[in-house]
């Protein structure tokens, strides 16, 4: 099993920002829809946004929208989420994770590949 990576995370302001990045190696990235959730302590696990593969459809959780912004770099085999405006609730484990499918979908057992997380926290 192949795992993403992610990176970007750490310690921010409220009303700040951040930009996630999510890359693999061993395949592209453009072949798979890329979702990224996130887990606070003691909360379910949470989809925030996703990118269809071979396309530019996004969808964003209702929490996020207006806030947020997925994308793909794929000459950089690259997925972003910026992240703007940050709330002390964004706080969380941030993870992505790569599916097939070309439908919009948090299921887990839809996601082929994860990645291990990042912190972020939003606090003053």
């Amino acid at each position: 099993q192949l795992q993403l990576v992610e990176s970007g995370g750490g310690l921010v302001q409220p009303g700040g920002s951040l930009r996630l990045s999510c890359t693999a190696s061993g395949f592209p990235l453009e072949y798979y829809s890329i979702a990224w959730f996130r887990q606070a302590p003691g909360k379910e696990r949470e989809g925030v946004s996703w990118i269809r593969r071979y396309g530019n459809l996004t969808t964003y959780a209702d929490s996020v929208k207006g806030r947020f912004i997925i994308s793909r770099d794929s000459a950089k085999n690259m997925v972003y989420l910026q992240m703007n405006t940050l709330k002390p609730e964004d706080t969380a484990v941030y993870t992505c994770a790569a599916s097939r499918s070309y439908s919009v979908t948090y299921a887990a057992p839809q996601y082929d590949y994860w990645g291990q997380g990042t912190q972020v926290t939003v606090s003053s």
